[in-house]
């Protein structure tokens, strides 16, 4: 809560300090939230093995589950625009929390789509209203704010692996309603967040009503900028995507790893994206974002075409490199986007997330389909290739000046 000097300080100058611990109250649902999303993907090996599933149709799971985002968050993110409700955050973790209790009592292939579905949704409502809340409570500081709340759902994403190979797998399906747990803590942290974004909104309409922000850009740029940013998003998230879902499966096939051995190797990799998506922001907010996504193209993409060709050890060394790199860009691509219409940041913020999960999502399952049929090696030798989209990066307008 503010004391009666900052909110005078906050009226007088409509630039707020940044509020550090909203952040990072923040960033820790988002990291409860997509470990939760991941038990589904790190799961796959024991459906696969226990319901006789293929690989299209774990490839359906992940559709069930990031399409019903991709469909949600943005139209989410434009109500949150027009209506802001600031306990809409704790109420998507309470969906999170039935979704975990569906997947883990499913028993058929359909249940578990059900169930991969309702995770969704949660997460649909989670993303837009959560990335609007930090870009509150930035103080200006808009790449630190994104990256520290984008690195917290790194973070749970990493964890997922690790808490399947220890908890989930030697435990069973069944042991993922004890997750549920970490939801219901994650409810009563965005409750608290909550009344801060409620009071903030209070002292936002105390003040005269500020000017409206217009985009820089005429409608013909802004057409061309987010068809760019679509492919952006289509090039890093198909690989990422695939990653999760299928290098499990690629280790297992190519080295003979066990299970558990697999998903340590995974974790690395989850990892490295988390610590790359934190150091992203802030270095975009230095140097600007253009730049940062640039980097992340060029610096990505060598190691990305080695990656499938090396042996065990060369391919967990270049896949913390590609993770680290790669996943850099994505809190840039977000502030990039904001920038653009900055009037609607809760829809854009839906639009990105939205589109980057659906897009991943449809990518994975058309290469598990593939995988079916010239195998999961010859895949991974081939998607890499998707990064070359990222040179279309050259038709995006500049729209920032580098902060020093």
């Amino acid at each position: 809560m503010m004391t009666t000097s900052t909110k005078m300080n906050y009226i007088q100058t409509q630039k707020p300090a940044t509020s550090y611990s909203i952040i990072f109250a923040v960033s820790g649902a988002h990291l409860i939230n997509d470990l939760i999303q991941f038990l589904l993907p790190a799961l796959y090996p024991l459906f696969k093995a226990e319901y006789g599933l293929d690989y299209f149709q774990l490839g359906l799971l992940t559709l069930a589950q990031q399409m019903t985002a991709c469909i949600l968050q943005p139209l989410m993110g434009l109500y949150g625009d027009v209506k802001p409700k600031p306990f809409a955050l704790a109420i998507s973790l309470v969906i999170v929390a039935v979704g975990v209790t569906l997947l883990a009592t499913a028993n058929s292939f359909p249940l578990l789509l059900l169930a991969a579905a309702v995770l969704g949704v949660g997460s649909a409502l989670f993303h837009p209203e959560a990335s609007r809340v930090s870009r509150m409570a930035s103080g200006g500081r808009l790449g630190f704010a994104q990256s520290s709340f984008q690195v917290g759902g790194n973070t749970g994403t990493a964890l997922g692996p690790l808490a399947a190979a220890l908890f989930v797998l030697p435990l069973g399906q069944a042991s993922t309603i004890w997750f549920g747990l970490l939801a219901v803590i994650g409810v009563m942290v965005l409750i608290w967040v909550a009344r801060w974004y409620a009071n903030h909104q209070r002292m936002v309409n105390a003040m005269r009503k500020p000017p409206k922000i217009l985009s820089k850009i005429p409608r013909k740029g802004l057409i061309m900028a987010f068809a760019v940013i679509g492919a952006l998003l289509l090039s890093k998230f198909v690989y990422i995507e695939t990653f999760k879902s299928y290098y499990n499966f690629f280790l297992i096939e190519k080295f003979g790893l066990e299970i558990r051995e697999a998903q340590t190797y995974l974790f690395l990799f989850l990892a490295a994206v988390a610590v790359g998506t934190f150091f992203g922001g802030p270095i975009g907010d230095r140097v600007g974002t253009l730049k940062v996504i640039w980097g992340s193209i060029l610096g990505a993409l060598p190691f990305a075409l080695v990656l499938p060709h090396m042996n065990l050890f060369g391919t967990a060394v270049l896949s913390i490199i590609v993770g680290l790199i790669l996943s850099s860009a994505f809190s840039a691509i977000v502030v990039y986007a904001q920038e653009l219409l900055p009037q609607k940041v809760g829809m854009v913020a839906g639009l990105v997330f939205g589109f980057a999960f659906g897009i991943g999502a449809l990518g994975a399952a058309a290469l598990g389909a593939l995988a079916d049929y010239i195998g999961i090696e010859r895949v991974f030798s081939l998607f890499s290739a998707l990064l070359f989209l990222g040179f279309l990066t050259v038709f995006l307008p500049d729209v920032e000046k580098p902060k020093n």
